[in-house]
C-alpha cells in the first residue's frame, strides 16, 4: 500500500492551559548574577537549581548532613586525582572531618609516595617506553615494595604498610600526601590492586603474596567502612573500574550481613560519564534506599570548587 502526499489537518488539536502544565524548569529555579566579593556562598547560590547545578547542590548538603551527623563520608580516589595536585585538597577536608575513611587502587599509592619522597611525579610515558626506562625507577620500586613487604608480614593491609612506612621516613614532601596525612589522623585507607597493572610490580622485590594478602585484606577493612555508610555518602573520583567493581562487591557483603545502608548518598565525579561508576556507584547501591549522583567535570576543577563549598560557613 502507497501513501498519498497529505497534509494532516491540525484544526482539531485539543489543547490546555500553560498555567496547568507540570514544567521543569521554573522562575524560582533560575541563575542569579554573581555578586562580587561574595565568596563561595554567592557563587553557589548563583547557580540555578537545575540538573547538574541542583545535583551539585544536594552533594554539598549531603556530605555536610553526613558530618554534622556523625555519619560515614568515603572518598574514593583514583591517581589522576594525586596527579592533578589535588592532595592539598583531600588532607584539608581529612582536618576538617569531611573524610571517615579512604580507598584507592595501586597507582593512587605509587603517586602519593613518589610526591612525598621526592615533591616530582608522573612520568612521560611516550618518552619513556621506547628505551625501556617506563616504570623503573630504583626508590619507587624498592622502597614501595619493601614497605608493603614488612607491612603484610605484619598483619597490615596495604594501606597501613605505605602510611606507616612514610611515617618512619618523613620524607621532605610529607606534607602533600594524603597517605601521610592518613597515617597522622588515623583514617583508615585502603589500597585495591590487579597484579600486573602497577609500576612496582615491574620490580624484582614485588610479592604476589604480599600484593594479595595485602589487598584482600583492605577489602576486609573497606566493607567494615563500606557497612557504617547509613545516611552517608561514598564518592568515587576517578576510578573508572577497580574501586566500583569493590564499592559493589562491599555493599553486597554489608547487605548479606544485615547492615543498613538507608539514607545512602553515592556520587561519581569523573570527566565523563561510564558503564562501571555509573551503575555500580551511582544506581545500583542505593536503589530504593538512597540518592546517586554523577558529577560530570575535571577533577583539578571540580574537586576544589566541591571542597570550597564544604568549608565556606
Amino acid at each position: 500500500m502507497k501513501f498519498p502526499y497529505e497534509e494532516f489537518d491540525l484544526s482539531g488539536v485539543r489543547t490546555y492551559p500553560l498555567g496547568s502544565r507540570k514544567s521543569k524548569a521554573n522562575a524560582e529555579d533560575v541563575a542569579h548574577p554573581y555578586r562580587p566579593g561574595g565568596g563561595i556562598a554567592s557563587l553557589l547560590e548563583s547557580f540555578p537549581r537545575i540538573l547538574a547545578a541542583a545535583d551539585f547542590k544536594a552533594v554539598v548538603a549531603a556530605i555536610r548532613a553526613a558530618r554534622e551527623g556523625g555519619r560515614g563520608v568515603i572518598w574514593g580516589f583514583g591517581a589522576h586525582v594525586i596527579k592533578t595536585g589535588l592532595g592539598p585538597i583531600v588532607i584539608d577536608l581529612m582536618e576538617r572531618g569531611f573524610v571517615s575513611a579512604l580507598a584507592t587502587n595501586g597507582a593512587g599509592i605509587i603517586h602519593d609516595f613518589e610526591l612525598a619522597i621526592a615533591g616530582r611525579t608522573s612520568e612521560d610515558v611516550d618518552e619513556a617506553l621506547g628505551p625501556g626506562r617506563f616504570g623503573i625507577a630504583q626508590e619507587t620500586g624498592e622502597l614501595l615494595n619493601r614497605a608493603i613487604n614488612d607491612g603484610v608480614k605484619q598483619r597490615l593491609g596495604l594501606g597501613q604498610s605505605v602510611s606507616r612506612r612514610l611515617r618512619e621516613m618523613t620524607p621532605a614532601h610529607a606534607h602533600l600526601s594524603v597517605l601521610a596525612a592518613a597515617d597522622r589522623l588515623q583514617i583508615p585507607v585502603t589500597v585495591h590492586v590487579a597484579i600486573g597493572t602497577d609500576i612496582i610490580h615491574m620490580h624484582a622485590l614485588a610479592s604476589g603474596a604480599a600484593l594479595g594478602e595485602g589487598s584482600l585484606r583492605d577489602f576486609r577493612y573497606f566493607v567494615s567502612s563500606v557497612a557504617r555508610l547509613e545516611g552517608g555518602v561514598y564518592l568515587n573520583c576517578g576510578s573508572a573500574v577497580v574501586l566500583p567493581e569493590v564499592f559493589l562487591k562491599a555493599v553486597a557483603i554489608a547487605r548479606n550481613q544485615g547492615a543498613s545502608l538507608a539514607g545512602l548518598t553515592t556520587v561519581n565525579l569523573d570527566f565523563t560519564r561510564l558503564y562501571r561508576p555509573q551503575t555500580n556507584v551511582v544506581s545500583r547501591p542505593v536503589l530504593g534506599i538512597g540518592k546517586g549522583y554523577s558529577l560530570v567535570g575535571h577533577h583539578e576543577i571540580m574537586i576544589p570548587l566541591l571542597a570550597a563549598a564544604l568549608v565556606e560557613e
